[in-house]
């Protein structure tokens, strides 16, 4: 089976595409029940908390007065700036900032 897809900048024009199209290979696959699941770390658990928000890829969003919109997730795990303090990457018109959920709010 192959899948292909295109993100689109809700903030652009059609012509701009943010993400290029890719085809998709989906392998079957299983995972039995006796596989231990793995701990979780606290970045999966902030991102995790940003997506139960409502903080998908592509959600509009607000950073103060500055409108932007979701565009990934932050998995760095060293430097000021973590994914477990900062999990939303949100695109504006003056680039890409890591954020907090406390920092956005859905426009």
């Amino acid at each position: 089976m192959v899948a292909v897809t295109t993100i689109r900048s809700p903030l652009a024009d059609a012509s701009e595409t943010i993400m290029s199209t890719r085809r998709l290979v989906l392998v079957q696959g299983h995972r039995s029940d006796d596989t231990p699941h793995p701990q979780h770390t606290p970045i999966e658990q902030a991102v995790n908390r940003a997506i139960r928000a409502g903080f998908r890829v592509g959600q509009r969003v607000r950073i103060g007065r500055v409108d932007g919109y979701v565009v990934g997730y932050n998995i760095g795990d060293f430097g000021r700036f973590g994914g477990e303090r900062y999990p939303l990457l949100v695109r504006t018109a003056f680039g890409v900032a890591k954020c907090s959920v406390r920092e956005v709010a859905a426009a």
